[in-house]
């Protein structure tokens, strides 16, 4: 195990980098940054091609941390930015501190991010340690924690199309867990109990061995080989995950990051949706248990539907696929842990 370093990291080696358009970084915010790093530290951006230079300026001058305030969205566009600059420039990759400042937080679920100030504070002052591992899932191009088709991109959808009907309307009745449950109930799972059957799903091991997990996420049965099918039949979820959570602390994935290049591939069958409602409690701390309900590690699978699915990427809607492919990206980050007695994890060489 790691120990927590004593001494200050500079803050000209540290760069914060934030969405300019969202709701949560406001003047105050940036006020208490410019306390704590130097204004040529401090980067907002405001659109694509604005994290495009940003990403560029943080790897050429060769920031060793970086802090992305957010949520899970934001994390993954910044992941995405310096990692392509890094790959293209042959640099090294800093590593990467969370500021939950967004709604879905799950990579800052996982790391025990706080109030978004108090973290940094604590790194500049050495009180953090040194991280820890995070592989990463590749989808469509992208880096991302997680990534999925069918009921939990549903809702997310549903989430969206509420927030942007009634947000202005109903203030904080439309916004965090309480705006997620009130779309769930208004809206996915009406559309779940109308709907006739789940989508007929094939999912086909591409990557080396995967094995199917039990109860208590131990490996059972033999190796299923490349080419090899994971699951044929209805499919009312399939999603991949490299870290427990799905924001809101929902531990979606109880078995993400137990083992070093493998992501955990859960599938929900066929679960009848008043099981789904009368135990949500178990749903949220991931004790859950279902015939209906499956779990995988792989390295890298494809999933194929009869019909276009909803389709999510590190909890942002993306619309509809009937093709999804999920893998172990080729290079993984460091995560700051701010949880006590945090296992750091010691990184590979980038290659």
């Amino acid at each position: 195990m790691l120990q927590a370093h004593s001494t200050r990291h500079a803050p000209e080696h540290t760069a914060v980098l934030l969405n300019a358009n969202a709701k949560q970084v406001s003047t105050r915010v940036r006020d208490a940054l410019s306390g704590l790093v130097p204004a040529e530290s401090l980067f907002f951006s405001r659109d694509r091609d604005e994290a495009h230079h940003i990403a560029d300026a943080v790897v050429s001058r060769g920031f060793r941390t970086v802090f992305t305030g957010g949520g899970d969205g934001t994390f993954v566009s910044w992941v995405n930015h310096i990692l392509d600059r890094a790959e293209t420039h042959s640099a090294p990759t800093p590593r990467f501190g969370v500021l939950a400042l967004g709604t879905g937080n799950a990579v800052a679920e996982m790391v025990g991010a706080g109030r978004p100030m108090d973290d940094l504070r604590r790194h500049l002052s050495g009180e953090v340690l040194p991280g820890r591992r995070l592989d990463l899932v590749t989808c469509e191009g992208r880096r991302t924690p997680f990534a999925g088709v069918g009921i939990d991109a549903a809702a997310l959808n549903d989430y969206h199309w509420l927030r942007n009907r009634l947000g202005r309307k109903a203030g904080r009745l439309t916004s965090g867990l309480r705006g997620y449950g009130l779309a769930i109930a208004l809206r996915t799972v009406p559309r779940q109990l109308l709907q006739r059957a789940p989508a007929y799903c094939e999912i086909v091991n591409t990557g080396t061995a995967a094995w199917r997990l039990d109860a208590a996420g131990e490996r059972v049965g033999r190796a299923i080989g490349t080419g090899e099918l994971l699951y044929a039949g209805p499919c009312m979820m399939a999603a991949g995950s490299t870290v427990p959570y799905y924001g809101f602390k929902l531990r979606a994935f109880p078995f993400a990051g137990r083992r070093a290049g493998m992501l955990q591939v859960r599938v929900a069958t066929r679960i009848p949706v008043p099981s789904l409602v009368l135990h949500a409690r178990q749903i949220f701390s991931g004790e859950f248990q279902h015939p209906g309900l499956l779990d995988f590690e792989a390295d890298q699978v494809e999933m194929n539907f009869d019909r276009p699915v909803p389709f999510q990427v590190g909890g942002d809607a993306e619309g509809h696929r009937e093709q999804v492919t999920l893998g172990i990206a080729r290079r993984s980050v460091e995560l700051l842990d701010y949880s006590e007695g945090a296992r750091g994890i010691p990184l590979a060489p980038a290659a």
